[in-house]
């Protein structure tokens, strides 16, 4: 009988050493990670502060998002360059060449904030409206030549314009022409585009492949270093340039040789990457206005990161997107950043050193 009691009083005590030791090892283990079992909440929340997300989006633009662009014509026109605004917050710009050897851009916003001003807003060219709708965006002007004029009123592209629209104002601090002194935000072009029932949300993808990392073409074929590079639409005035900022990785675009300065921010106008796209033009059956032969195909050279690289583009048909292409036939993939596509006739000179 003794035996059978100092057995059970053996079992016992195994049983409450096995209880404790248990006990002091669950809690050592919860002291390492620094919370009380009693809340299972903050215990979550430890873990979840000491994992780190992975960069695995775009930051210029959400790709997944299903906003519809606004495409807006921005003049560039020599005097008026001082009071351009809000082209650091595009996405995207397009400069093309005009009549006159000058050019005019075309800056492509999406998911931008309601308060940002932009502008100063210049007319329509209907050469414009081809790089509108590779984006299926809403195309915004204060005027319009008569050839994107009888397009527009065909029904070719959703518009807003100065003339006839609400959303836009006049600042002329500078005492410029009035042609000059426009301005548009996003907060006023949501309010027009919801009074005529244009349609806010698009199926389309970005135009460009991004890499969430920064892309080399240092080891590309026929790679050639590019700090400064020059693009003359061949009016004295009018003459686009960029320079590299090595510190900064990015171009800062200059207008004659002066800083481009936004009027509202005073940070320097600057982007990620650019795409020089050489096109064949002609001259419109007016004599005046140019046509350019924005499909089909051409060349061009893809700049990033203090290098360029020869390129082709190819675009089947209007409303179809460019595609821009290596010497060996795969399609690019540009920097996580902002991308001027500067569109340069064949005769103009591009200068890349």
């Amino acid at each position: 009988m003794k035996s059978l009691k100092k057995f059970l009083i053996f079992i016992v005590l195994v049983i409450l050493i096995g209880a404790v030791a248990f006990l002091l090892f669950e809690k050592m283990k919860t002291e390492e990670i620094g919370v009380n079992t009693s809340s299972v909440e903050e215990l979550n929340e430890k873990i979840e502060e000491k994992v780190e997300e992975p960069k695995e989006k775009v930051d210029i633009i959400d790709v997944n998002s299903k906003s519809r662009p606004y495409a807006i014509m921005i003049n560039n026109t020599p005097v008026a360059v001082k009071v351009q605004t809000g082209l650091n917050k595009a996405y995207m710009v397009y400069e093309l060449p005009t009549e006159g050897n000058t050019s005019r851009m075309l800056a492509l916003y999406k998911d931008a904030p309601n308060d940002l001003t932009i502008g100063t807003i210049r007319s329509a060219r209907h050469n414009f409206i081809d790089y509108a709708l590779e984006s299926d965006a809403i195309f915004i002007h204060y005027g319009w030549s008569h050839y994107a004029e009888d397009q527009e009123k065909a029904g070719v592209i959703n518009y807003i314009n100065g003339l006839f629209d609400k959303p836009f104002w006049r600042e002329n601090p500078e005492k410029l022409a009035s042609e000059h002194t426009a301005y548009t935000s996003i907060e006023k072009l949501k309010g027009t585009i919801q009074d005529k029932g244009y349609r806010t949300t698009s199926e389309n993808k970005a135009i460009l492949n991004y890499n969430v990392e920064d892309v080399d073409l240092s080891e590309k074929e026929d790679v050639i270093k590019a700090e400064a590079i020059k693009i003359p639409y061949d009016a004295r005035e009018n003459i686009t340039s960029f320079v590299y900022d090595s510190e900064a990785k990015m171009y800062n675009r200059n207008e004659a040789g002066k800083p481009c300065i936004d009027y509202k921010t005073k940070e320097q106008v600057n982007t990620k990457n650019i795409i020089v796209q050489k096109v064949d033009y002609k001259v419109c059956s007016d004599n005046y206005y140019w046509d350019l032969n924005t499909i089909g195909s051409g060349e061009g050279y893809y700049i990033t990161n203090g290098y360029a690289v020869p390129i082709t583009w190819k675009k089947t048909a209007r409303k179809e997107q460019t595609k821009y292409f290596y010497k060996d036939g795969t399609e690019i993939e540009v920097s996580d950043g902002r991308t001027y596509i500067e569109l340069q006739t064949t005769k103009q000179k591009l200068t890349i050193e």
